[in-house]
């Protein structure tokens, strides 16, 4: 072995085995000629699983699925040049999602930048403050120190990708020719010391901070929000303080929460009428998670910004948009939970609770008669169709509307998914195959925009042997847009606005060899979601996307009068 073969196989080994040893159990590769010596040796490993994904845009997403299912760190390996740059959509939707990544770009050696070598750009800190952290690696040798610092920073790639709030962290690795290390054996043929063990504790709350926040929640007229939920205690321990409390829970679909038959499910409905909100006007609100999908129930914490609201998220973060916080509380969410149970009275259901309870039954009996082919509909018999304990992904603009819309209370079999960080629609493919190679058997639904945006993240399941059912809702262009201001401007609305394609999916299943349904009614919509088939599924579904717009916001207007009643 010469002396650079040396160097570039021990000092990637080390590296490695250290991310390895601090927890990573994943990389996702796109292959190229200047990461060759880091994807060798992660080849190599014994204890790392690899996947590959040639388009890094879609690698990006995939790495995120993955990490974001498995709530653990994955490491994400790319070559020199505009390959780094690809990975940025999904390095954004991770530090917004709070998913821990680990971005390995290769590079050119410091004397090849900046003077025109091919496949070469400024690598530095290239995703800027959407890192969580950044490290210029050290060009590979193989002395003592050197090595020791290499185990270093792999465990504290570790540990920075973890860190509250999670995220995404880069490391950049330059590289000079030749590139091939000695790998084979190479786990079993040298002995590689343990790295730094980078240990931290969940932040408890303080029983001062806690007395005065139950007292100044000592109130009848609460309300629980809970937005996106990735930890389970936390759920269920909020489901408790709202017991306690005696208050009801407006539960976003990602809380995981709608399985609890008293669930506030239908406020995206009956909120979006003034008179509705003010009548449900809390004394104080508090919530737990990421924003949730609804607009109508943001708009409804917005109105109402001269009470009391309670921010409780353990990682530290600023999730306020609307600047209505009075408190933000950095500690353990179940904990908190536990504290405000443990100090407040049990109360039993009042008159509060039950004018909630009663408002979105009749808000629910109304969305309930959504039927026919539009996609409320078909999204209905969607969720219906889903066999337990499957997984729904759903993609950005439409469908995770209509899941929030049409996933009721005490129904939720399933867990459910979305990338609800940056809100994008590229990458949905990929993010909901990399969930799926974490075992979850996974229903992903999206429109055709979404699903041309990231038609290449299908290779990874050719490629990696996965298996996942998409329906494709295609309402040939942009649908979200009918339902904002923008449909008015009739002038320029298609071509700027709805971007119809005419872009059908059947070919697009044929190249990746998927197997393709389209889709005609509910009934055959279940049907194929019973069938249980080795690699990818397209299910598409055709609609219009004037009628799904007006069967919506009948439903709305229906629900909203349905509520009115109610409170009079």
């Amino acid at each position: 072995m010469s002396n650079h073969q040396e160097n570039m196989t021990y000092y990637n080994a080390h590296f490695i085995d250290s991310l390895v040893r601090s927890g990573v159990k994943q990389a996702v590769i796109s292959p190229g000629s200047r990461s060759t010596p880091m994807a060798l040796l992660m080849e190599e490993h014994p204890r790392l699983q690899t996947f590959i994904q040639v388009d890094e845009r879609s690698a990006g997403f995939f790495a995120l699925g993955l990490a974001k299912a498995a709530q653990n760190p994955v490491a994400l390996l790319c070559t020199s040049g505009t390959a780094a740059a690809n990975y940025m959509p999904a390095v954004a939707e991770a530090k917004i999602s709070r998913v821990p990544l680990i971005v390995l770009t290769a590079d050119r050696p410091p004397e090849l930048r900046d003077v025109g070598a091919p496949q070469t750009i400024d690598q530095l800190h290239l995703y800027g403050h959407t890192a969580k952290w950044f490290a210029e690696m050290a060009l590979p040798e193989a002395q003592k120190t050197v090595l020791q610092y290499a185990r270093t920073q792999g465990a504290r790639a570790v540990f920075e990708s973890l860190a509250a709030p999670a995220g995404p962290v880069h490391l950049n690795f330059p590289y000079r020719e030749p590139l091939l290390p000695d790998y084979n054996g190479i786990y079993e043929r040298i002995s590689i010391p343990a790295p730094v063990r980078l240990i931290s504790g969940r932040k408890m709350p303080d029983p001062v901070v806690m007395d005065d926040i139950a007292g100044t929640i000592s109130v009848e007229k609460g309300l629980i929000v809970a937005g996106e939920i990735t930890k389970p205690e936390v759920a269920g321990a909020i489901v408790s303080l709202s017991e306690k409390t005696g208050w009801p829970i407006a539960a976003d679909p990602l809380s995981q929460i709608r399985a609890y038959q008293k669930a506030i499910d239908s406020y995206d409905a009956f909120l979006r009428d003034d008179d509705v909100k003010d009548a449900l006007k809390p004394e104080v609100i508090i919530r737990f998670g990421a924003l949730p999908v609804s607009k109508a129930l943001t708009m409804f914490m917005k109105r109402h910004n001269d009470i009391p609201h309670i921010i409780i998220d353990a990682e530290g973060g600023w999730r306020d948009p609307s600047h209505v916080a009075t408190h933000i509380v950095t500690v353990d969410e179940s904990a908190f939970c536990s504290e405000m149970t443990a100090r407040l009275e049990r109360k039993k259901e009042s008159g509060w609770h039950q004018m909630w309870q009663d408002v979105n039954a009749a808000a629910r009996f109304e969305m309930k008669k959504a039927e026919g082919t539009d996609e409320g509909a078909l999204f209905r018999r969607f969720l219906q169709g889903l066999p337990k304990n499957a997984s729904v992904f759903a993609g950005n603009s439409m469908p995770i509307r209509d899941l929030d819309s049409f996933l009721f209370s005490g129904e939720q079999t399933i867990r459910l998914h979305g990338n609800r960080g940056a809100n994008g629609i590229d990458g949905l493919v990929s993010t909901a195959l990399g969930i799926a190679a974490n075992g979850e058997n996974v229903f992903a639904v999206m429109g055709d925009l979404s699903f041309f945006h990231d038609v290449n993240g299908l290779l990874a399941a050719k490629m990696n042997g996965l298996s996942m059912t998409i329906l494709v809702m295609n309402n040939n262009g942009g649908g979200i847009f009918s339902y904002l201001p923008q449909a008015g401007e009739q002038k320029h609305f298609e071509r700027l606005f709805g971007t119809p394609s005419g872009l059908k999916f059947d070919h697009a299943a044929a190249l990746y060899g998927c197997h393709y349904v389209r889709v005609t009614s509910g009934s055959q919509l279940e049907k194929e979601l019973a069938e249980q088939r080795e690699g990818v599924t397209i299910l598409e579904a055709f609609t219009d996307r004037a009628e799904n717009t007006a069967v919506h916001r009948k439903l709305w207007e229906n629900a909203i009068e349905a509520a009115k009643e109610v409170i009079q």
